[in-house]
């Protein structure tokens, strides 16, 4: 049960974080005016920041599926 509600807040969290994100370009955010971008090189502090918070949100999210995977196939 725990590891349910973990999943689900992983999930909720990993979709807020990645619509956080700026476009890069080139793909669907452009469509919707994500292509006005200055021409800053680099990125910056708050970006990387929230990559890295992004990855491991995503390795939580991906460890509980594998723990909730494994319970399951224990109890069955």
């Amino acid at each position: 049960m725990g590891f349910s509600i973990a999943l689900i807040i992983f999930s909720l969290l990993l979709m807020l974080l990645v619509l956080m994100h700026k476009g890069k370009g080139g793909g669907l955010s452009d469509m919707f005016g994500g292509g006005m971008q200055s021409s800053v090189g680099g990125s910056s502090v708050a970006e990387r920041n929230l990559d890295r918070i992004t990855i491991v949100v995503g390795l939580l999210w991906f460890a509980c599926i594998i723990v909730l995977g494994m319970l399951i196939k224990t109890n069955s």
